[in-house]
C-alpha cells in the first residue's frame, strides 16, 4: 500500500469520526482545527521516516510513533514490554482469553473464558499499563447494565513493573522465543493483541469513543479502535473482540461480590495480586490488561528428530519431562478463589467448567473431581470446627446446601442468598449481623464458615437417626495352621494389646473377638469374670451366637478379661494343625454380633475360604482365560454371597478390613468385595513372615486402630446449576443417586466423582461445588465437615487445558482403567487409557496447528506435560499390566482395590516411584540427614540412571528397593548387613536393620525421614542386585519390559496416533 492511499486512508476514517472524538475529548472548534492541520502534515511524511508528532490536547500530552514496515529494522519500543508490530501478519498468534466483563449469555457465557482482543491490518493498538484498571467499559457489555454504584471503589491493580520479566516456558524449540514476558502475577501468558490474516477490517463494526481518563497509544488517540461483532468459534480459532480494556468490569457494574453483600447474579473471579481480605471484597474484578505481546507460543513441545545411534527418528530421552518432584498441588485454585477450600481435600480435573455440551465433547480427558474429606492437615492448619447452637445450622431451604464464604447477604443482612441454586433465605434472629458500608457483615471475621473454605459443624440432634454409636473395634481371625506357622497370629495379638491404650473413644469404646478355622470360637469377655471363657460353635449351616450380650464388651470395664485373652491367644492355637476355613459362617457370626451397633470389623484371613457358605474355589490358574472374554470373571466376586453380606454390613454401619496373609491363592478378588462396598480397605502381606513383614503389619495394624476415624457417615457431593455428579469411584454403597454410604471412612480414604452437564449451555459464570460429609466422632459428636470451592466456566478448550490439574486427571483415569478390568479384558482397558490421552492432545494439536507451525513437533499444554509418562506408569502397574504370567491374581486385585482408595499424591508416588543414589553420602562425614535431604535428586526410572557402583532406594511408598551395584565396594554391603551379599541366593530373605556403625545408622536414618513422608503405609526394604532382571523390569517405568513400550517409544507412538488425524 502507496503512502498516499495509505494517507487518504487515514483521512477518510478521520473525517467520518471528528465529531465522536471531539465529543469524547470535550475539544472546542479551534482545538479540532488545529490538531486537524497537525495532523494532515504527519500523514504526508514518508512512510520510510519516523516522524513523532506532539499533539497538545489539555490535558494529556499526546505522543505519536509511526508504525515502521514490515521490512524495517525497529529501534528500542516507548514503552517497555511492547514489541514492534507488522501491519502484514502471517498468521494468527495464540490468544489467551481472559474473564468476561459482564453478564454476557449465550456461547460467550463464561466467567473466565471472554476472548482477547483482535488487530487488524493497520495501525498498531496498545493496551493500557499492567497497573491501569479503567473504570468505564459498561457501553462494552451486550445488555445494558444498571448504574448501581459499588459499594466502594476499586483498588488499583498490583500489575509488576514494566522492565520485569514474565514467565518463561519450560521447552520451545530452537529458534524460538518470547517476543513479551508477561507479568510474574500471572500463571499463564497474558492477553495479546492479535493480528489476524490479511484483508480489511469488518466494515459493520460500530466505532466506540474515546475515554478521556485512559492512556493512549499513538493512533488509538486519534482513531477509535473497530470492534468486530461476537460470534461463535469455529474449530481451532478462538473468539475475538477488539478492545482490550474491554476485559475489565465497569465501575457502574453492581457485580462486586462480597462476603455478607449483596449481589444479584453469581460473582466473578477476584483480581489476582490481591489478599485474600481483598479479594472477599472484590469478587468481580478480573487480572490486569497485560503488555501487548508478540506471537508466543504458549504451548510446550517435543521435536522429533535424529537420535545419536538410533536408525529411525526419535525424541531426546533427556528433554523429556518427568515429574521428579512428585505431586503438585494447583496453586490457580486457590490463588484465583482464596476462599476455596485447600486441594488437599478437592482437586478439579480442570478448574475451568465447559459452558457447552459441545465444548464439553472436546473436552476427551475425565471431568471430575477427587475428593479426600479428612485429610490430614498440617500443623496450624486445622479445619475449624463450628458450633451454631440452639439456632441450628444454616442451610439453603431448597437445595439444603450449608452456609459458606460465597453466599451473600441482603435487606441490611436480614436475607442470605445460596450461591448454589440462587434462592433468597431468611436470616434467623440469633444469626443476624448488620452490614456495614461495603455490604459485608460486621462479624465476618468471627465467623470461620463465612471466610474459610473448610469448616467442621457440630450437628444438632435432628441429624441424629439412633444415639451416636461408641467405637467399636470387633475381631475376626484365622487361627487355622498357616497363620500360626507364619508368625501372624502371634504380631497381631501383641499390636492389639499394644493399642489398647490408644484406642479412639475412651471410656466408650467397645471390643469383641472371634476366631475360626473349621468351627467357630467365641469368647466371653464379661468384666467380672477372670479369665475370658471359649464357646465352640461347629454346626456351619445353622449359626447361632452363644451369650449374645457378653460377646462385646466396653474396654474399660473388660480390660484385665481382654489383656488376658490376647497374651493368651497365640498359645491357646500354637499346636493347631487344622488347614480348613469356615470364613463364610465366621463372617455371619460376626455380623449377628455386630448388628445392634455397627463398627469396624477388621479380618485377619490366611486360607482360602473351604467349608460352609461363602466356600471358594482355586481358579485364575488356566492361562488360556486370559485374552477372551471370560477373563474379567477372574477378578471380581465368584460368590454373591459375599455382595450381598457387603450391602448387609453397610446397611447396619459395618466397615470392613482385609487383612490378607498366604502364599498361595485367597481370592482376594470375592474376599476384597467386602472392604469394597463398605469403605473399607484391603492389606495384602503375600508370603508372610513375622520375621521380615512384622514390622509392617505392627505399623499398619497399629495405625488402623488409633487413626481418627469417622463412623456411620454419608457423602454428597453438591453442586451448582447446570452440572452434577453422575459416576462415583471408590470404596463405598451407593445409597442412593448421590448419596455415598461410609460405615467408617477415614484420613488415608479419597474418592472420585465423574461430573456431566444437564443444560446444553451453561448461562452463569461460575460453578460452586461443596462436599459434605455427615459422621459420627468417636468421641460421640455428630459433626459436619463441609469443603466448598469455586471454578470459572470457560468458553474456550484451551482454557481447559492450560487450567487442568493432572494429579486428578490421572486419579480418574485410574479408577477407570481399573473397573474397566472388572468388565472387559487387560488389553482393553489399556487400550481405553492410551486412547483418552491421544484424543486429548490430538484436540490440544488441532486448536494451535492453524496459528503455529507444529510440524513434526508433539506439542502438549504445560499442566499436561506428565500427563504420557502417568499414562505409561499405568499401563505397567499391578491391575493393569501384561497378562497371566506378568502378576499373580491375588497381587493384581490387591493392588487395584488399593489404588482405588488412594488420594493424589499416594497414587502419583505409586505409578512413578523415587529413585534415590545413596552411596556417596554413606562415604561422606556429615551424619545429619537434613544433609542428604538437601544434596539428593530424584532420577529417571530409566536403566541410564543406575551406576553399576552405585547405591539406590526405590520409594513407592509401599515398599523400599534398596539396588546394589555389581561394582558397589564390598565394605558397604558389609556394614549394611553384616555379611556379603554375594554369597546370598535369594536376596528377598535378607534383613536390613540397624547395625553398630556409622554407615548403617545413616541409611536407618534416611528410610526413616522418608517413611515419615508417607506415614499411611510402612515400607519394607527389599534387596536387588544389578542383573537380576526379572525384578530389574518392573522398577524401571521408562525401560521396556514384559512386552510394553520404553518412555521415548511410548511417546513416539502416541505422536503417531495424533498425527493420524490431527
Amino acid at each position: 500500500m502507496s503512502a498516499h492511499v495509505r494517507s487518504l486512508t487515514l483521512k477518510q476514517r478521520f473525517s467520518e469520526k471528528k465529531c465522536k472524538i471531539a465529543t469524547s475529548a470535550e475539544l472546542d472548534g479551534s482545538t479540532i482545527s488545529r490538531f486537524s492541520l497537525q495532523l494532515f502534515s504527519f500523514l504526508s511524511v514518508s512512510l520510510k521516516v519516523k516522524v513523532s508528532l506532539l499533539v497538545l490536547l489539555h490535558p494529556p500530552l499526546l505522543i505519536l510513533k509511526k508504525q515502521p514496515m514490515a521490512n524495517e529494522k525497529t529501534g528500542p519500543p516507548n514503552f517497555p514490554g511492547r514489541p514492534a508490530a507488522s501491519p502484514f501478519a502471517a498468521a494468527p498468534p495464540t490468544m489467551t482469553p481472559f474473564l468476561s466483563a459482564g453478564p454476557v449469555v449465550g456461547s460467550e457465557a463464561s466467567g473466565y473464558g471472554a476472548s482477547s482482543p483482535a488487530r487488524f491490518n493497520g495501525p498498531s493498538i496498545s493496551s493500557p499499563p499492567p497497573s491501569y484498571v479503567p473504570y468505564d467499559v459498561g457501553s462494552y457489555q451486550r445488555f445494558p447494565t444498571p448504574a448501581i454504584p459499588p459499594s466502594q471503589p476499586i483498588p488499583p491493580s498490583r500489575g509488576p513493573p514494566p522492565s520485569q520479566p514474565g514467565l518463561s516456558p519450560s521447552i520451545f524449540p530452537a529458534g524460538q522465543q518470547i517476543l513479551a514476558p508477561s507479568p510474574p502475577v500471572s500463571f499463564r501468558p497474558q492477553p495479546q493483541i492479535p493480528s489476524v490474516p490479511m484483508g480489511p477490517p469488518p466494515q459493520n463494526v460500530p466505532l466506540t469513543p474515546s475515554r478521556g481518563n485512559v492512556p493512549h497509544s499513538s493512533l488509538e488517540s486519534l482513531f477509535p479502535a473497530s470492534r468486530p461483532t461476537l460470534q461463535p468459534s469455529l474449530h481451532g480459532y478462538p473468539n475475538v473482540q477488539a478492545n482490550p480494556t474491554s476485559q475489565v468490569p465497569s465501575a457502574q457494574s453492581p457485580f462486586f461480590a462480597q462476603p455478607g453483600g449483596y449481589v444479584p447474579p453469581p460473582p466473578v473471579a477476584a483480581p489476582i495480586g490481591l489478599n485474600p481480605r481483598e479479594q472477599m471484597q472484590h469478587f468481580s474484578a478480573v487480572p490486569p490488561v497485560g503488555p501487548v505481546q508478540g506471537l508466543v507460543e504458549e504451548f510446550q513441545s517435543l521435536s522429533v528428530g535424529s537420535v545419536p545411534g538410533a536408525i529411525e527418528p526419535g525424541f531426546d530421552s533427556k528433554a523429556l519431562p518427568r515429574p521428579l518432584d512428585g505431586d503438585i498441588e494447583p496453586k490457580s485454585f486457590v490463588e484465583m478463589y482464596p476462599l476455596n477450600c485447600h486441594p488437599r481435600y478437592l482437586r478439579l480435573t480442570t478448574s475451568g467448567m465447559p459452558n457447552s455440551q459441545s465444548l464439553f465433547s472436546r473436552w476427551h480427558l475425565p471431568l471430575g473431581a477427587v475428593v479426600h474429606p479428612l485429610a490430614e492437615a498440617p500443623d496450624g492448619e486445622e479445619v475449624p470446627v463450628v458450633n451454631f447452637g440452639p439456632m441450628g445450622i444454616i442451610r439453603c431451604r431448597r437445595c439444603r446446601t450449608y452456609v459458606n464464604p460465597y453466599v451473600t447477604f441482603s435487606d441490611g443482612g436480614k436475607k442470605w442468598r445460596c450461591n448454589i441454586c440462587a434462592l433468597l433465605n431468611d436470616v434467623p434472629g440469633e444469626y443476624f449481623a448488620h452490614l456495614d458500608a461495603n455490604g459485608r457483615r460486621t462479624d465476618l471475621d468471627q465467623r470461620p464458615e463465612l471466610s474459610r473454605g473448610s469448616v467442621e459443624l457440630v450437628a444438632p440432634t435432628e441429624y441424629m437417626v439412633r444415639p451416636p454409636m461408641p467405637p467399636l473395634y470387633f475381631f475376626l481371625i484365622d487361627v487355622s495352621v498357616s497363620s500360626v506357622r507364619s508368625g501372624m497370629l502371634e504380631v497381631v495379638a501383641k499390636t492389639i494389646k499394644c493399642c489398647l491404650d490408644e484406642l479412639p473413644g475412651f471410656p466408650r469404646t467397645q471390643i469383641g473377638f472371634l476366631t475360626y478355622d473349621s468351627t467357630i470360637h467365641f469368647y466371653n469377655m464379661k468384666s467380672s469374670l477372670m479369665q475370658p471363657q471359649m464357646m465352640v460353635v461347629s454346626d456351619l449351616e445353622d449359626i447361632f451366637v452363644p451369650l449374645p450380650d457378653d460377646l462385646l464388651v466396653n474396654l474399660s470395664e473388660s480390660r484385665n478379661v481382654v489383656d488376658a485373652f490376647l497374651d493368651s491367644l497365640p498359645s491357646m492355637f500354637q499346636d493347631n494343625v487344622n488347614m480348613e476355613s469356615a470364613f463364610g459362617p465366621a463372617l455371619k457370626a460376626a455380623f449377628m454380633v455386630m448388628n445392634q451397633l455397627g463398627g469396624k470389623l477388621l479380618i485377619f484371613q490366611s486360607t482360602l475360604p473351604s467349608l460352609g457358605i461363602g466356600r471358594l474355589r482355586l481358579r485364575g490358574d488356566d492361562h488360556r482365560v486370559y485374552g477372551t472374554d471370560k477373563e474379567n470373571a477372574l477378578r471380581i466376586a465368584e460368590d454373591p454371597f459375599y455382595k450381598q453380606m457387603a450391602a448387609d454390613l453397610t446397611k447396619y454401619q459395618i466397615g470392613v478390613n482385609i487383612y490378607a496373609f498366604s502364599d498361595k491363592y485367597t481370592d482376594l478378588a470375592s474376599l476384597g468385595t467386602l472392604a469394597k462396598y463398605t469403605g473399607g480397605q484391603v492389606y495384602y502381606y503375600p508370603c508372610f513372615q513375622s520375621t521380615i513383614h512384622g514390622d509392617r503389619l505392627r505399623y499398619e495394624l497399629a495405625r488402623d486402630l488409633t487413626r481418627e476415624t469417622a463412623w456411620e457417615a454419608v457423602l454428597r457431593i453438591r453442586c451448582g446449576k447446570g452440572v452434577r455428579f453422575t459416576n462415583y469411584h471408590g470404596h463405598f454403597m451407593l445409597r442412593s443417586t448421590d448419596l455415598l454410604a461410609l460405615p467408617a471412612v477415614d484420613c488415608d480414604k479419597a474418592f472420585a466423582a465423574q461430573l456431566s452437564l444437564e443444560e446444553t449451555l451453561l448461562t452463569t459464570q461460575i460453578v460452586y461445588f461443596q462436599v459434605a460429609l455427615l459422621y459420627t466422632s468417636s468421641s460421640g459428636e455428630r459433626r459436619i465437615r463441609v469443603h466448598t470451592a469455586a471454578a470459572p466456566v470457560v468458553s474456550d478448550l484451551g482454557e481447559m487445558y492450560r487450567r487442568a490439574d493432572t494429579g486428578a486427571i490421572v486419579s480418574l483415569l485410574t479408577r477407570l482403567g481399573i473397573e474397566r478390568t472388572l468388565t472387559h479384558k487387560l488389553e482393553d482397558a489399556r487400550h481405553m487409557v492410551q486412547l483418552r490421552i491421544v484424543k486429548a492432545l490430538r484436540e490440544y494439536r488441532n486448536l494451535h496447528a492453524v496459528q503455529h507451525r507444529v510440524g513434526g513437533r508433539m506439542i502438549y499444554p504445560e499442566s499436561l506435560k506428565f500427563l504420557p509418562l502417568y499414562g505409561l506408569a499405568l499401563w505397567k502397574s499391578t491391575p493393569l499390566r501384561g497378562g497371566h504370567a506378568d502378576a499373580q491374581l491375588d497381587e493384581r486385585c490387591a493392588a487395584g482395590f488399593t489404588m482405588m482408595t488412594l488420594p493424589v499424591s499416594g497414587l502419583l508416588k505409586f505409578l512413578y516411584p523415587s529413585l534415590i543414589r545413596i552411596d556417596e553420602y554413606l562415604e561422606k562425614g556429615s551424619t545429619k540427614v537434613d544433609d542428604f535431604k538437601n544434596s539428593s535428586k530424584v532420577l529417571p526410572l530409566s536403566t541410564e540412571s543406575l551406576d553399576p557402583g552405585g547405591l539406590y532406594i526405590y520409594d513407592d511408598g509401599f515398599r523400599f528397593i534398596i539396588w546394589f551395584g555389581r561394582m558397589l565396594p564390598s565394605a558397604i554391603s558389609f556394614n549394611l548387613f553384616g555379611v556379603e551379599l554375594s554369597g546370598f541366593p535369594d536376596l528377598s530373605k535378607v534383613i536390613l536393620c540397624e547395625r553398630d556403625n556409622e554407615m548403617s545408622r545413616k541409611v536407618m536414618g534416611i528410610l526413616k525421614r522418608l517413611r515419615e513422608s508417607n506415614p499411611s503405609f510402612y515400607q519394607v526394604p527389599q534387596v536387588v542386585r544389578q542383573a537380576e532382571q526379572s525384578r530389574e523390569r518392573m522398577l524401571l517405568v521408562e525401560d521396556q519390559s514384559g512386552g510394553s513400550s520404553g518412555y521415548v517409544d511410548w511417546i513416539l507412538q502416541i505422536h503417531r496416533q495424533v498425527q493420524q488425524s490431527a
